[in-house]
């Protein structure tokens, strides 16, 4: 298992267009959560900042080995994804992976993850 915190800059000018990479985001949860398990996304999730006069987006993830990465995917949202991702996130300022210390977390929400990933591979496997 992954677990990653990574903070990425946003371009000058392109506030409003992440605002609206969330938006889009979250208006098309169902077709997000398909993507997550050819990724092995067990969790992820996207936090924003505004620090210096820029926006910050930070991701959060846990996910498993030998994942599919997201730009070998061909469903359309991962398409729409990566799209926003070239407009938002500034290329001059490479992400920059916080240092993890200590994961805590229970037993029982780690075997809920891999229960969950699991069945999220079953579903898609199912709807091929």
């Amino acid at each position: 298992m992954q677990v990653e915190l990574t903070r990425f800059r946003v371009r000058k000018g392109q506030v409003e267009r992440g605002e609206e990479w969330m938006h889009f985001l979250r208006q098309n949860m169902d077709a997000v959560e398909q993507t997550l398990a050819p990724e092995k996304m067990y969790v992820e999730t996207i936090f924003s900042e505004v620090r210096d006069g820029h926006m910050y987006l930070y991701w959060y993830s846990v996910q498993g080995q030998g994942a599919q990465p997201v730009e070998e995917s061909e469903h359309w949202v991962d398409k729409e994804h990566l799209r926003f991702w070239r407009e938002v996130i500034d290329p001059t300022f490479p992400g920059e992976n916080l240092t993890m210390e200590v994961l805590m977390m229970l037993a029982d929400v780690r075997k809920i993850a891999v229960m969950h990933a699991f069945n999220l591979v079953r579903k898609a496997l199912l709807s091929e």
